[in-house]
């Protein structure tokens, strides 16, 4: 999987899943766009240490993806540094946990605009250039509950959800131009919210974290096991690869026999 010369924006990428998303392509040769709202220095260190470990071209941007100024900023930053958005990985999530009569404007408001219109926005500016060199690669990641309902998640829900209508049409109208749109759905993932999830669940059931984490896991993932942020990464370089030119418009669950289940 040679992506070398190929320049690859992940967003949220600074930690977690993005950050191992954007290490795999790394690993396969890509220069790397990091993005995020930590501190530049906390950033620039996220970056550096991908330079010391794959060798290849790395920087940090931070955007708010809430504001579409800012993400055309982010955009012609890296076409100066890069010439073009050769692979885009809309990863960069905003969810929140709230009934929905409870559920405040301002909420809904925010994680449409970073699930679902930044990706929106960051395809539209990157298709170009992508048209261009007829080769691009847009990767959308959904989640499980991009096919099933929870409670108290009308946001995350409805956003993952409309992913893969956007992935549906990118796919069809650019079926001839080179470039491909897909959709990757996870499962549960150890996240840093996930973990202090199951760590709520211990206190308050005042037993073991290994034994909530397990509770946890029992409704979910069918493995018993999280899903990892690295084979979510190995995936996503494979639908970069020349293998994959035929694999667009796709929804791939990668979830532990989650929706099987």
């Amino acid at each position: 999987m040679n992506l070398e010369g190929k320049c690859a924006l992940v967003t949220g990428s600074n930690s977690g899943l993005g950050y191992a998303v954007a290490d795999s392509l790394a690993a396969a040769g890509a220069n790397i766009v990091l993005h995020g709202l930590c501190p530049d220095e906390d950033g620039e260190r996220a970056a550096h240490q991908l330079v010391e470990t794959h060798g290849t071209a790395v920087i940090y941007v931070r955007a708010d993806l809430r504001d579409v100024s800012e993400i055309e900023k982010m955009v012609a930053v890296i076409k100066d540094r890069f010439c073009s958005i050769d692979i885009l990985v809309n990863n960069a999530v905003m969810r929140h946990f709230s009934p929905v009569e409870e559920f405040k404007t301002e909420d809904w408001n925010d994680a449409i605009a970073v699930n679902l219109s930044a990706a929106f926005h960051l395809s539209r500016l990157s298709i170009p250039g992508m048209k261009a060199g007829n080769w691009g690669r847009i990767i959308h990641m959904a989640s499980i509950y991009s096919d099933r309902g929870t409670k108290n998640r009308i946001d995350y829900v409805t956003t993952k959800t409309g992913l893969l209508g956007m992935t549906r049409a990118l796919a069809v109208e650019l079926a001839q131009t080179g470039i491909t749109c897909n959709a990757v759905c996870p499962g549960t993932i150890a996240t840093p919210a996930i973990n202090e999830r199951i760590r709520d669940i211990a206190r308050d059931k005042c037993v073991a974290v290994t034994e909530a984490e397990q509770e946890y896991l029992a409704t979910r993932n069918p493995t018993g096991r999280f899903v990892a942020s690295k084979g979510v990464g190995a995936l996503i370089a494979f639908l970069c690869s020349p293998q994959a030119v035929d694999i667009t418009g796709a929804s791939i669950p990668i979830d532990g026999g989650w929706l099987a289940k």
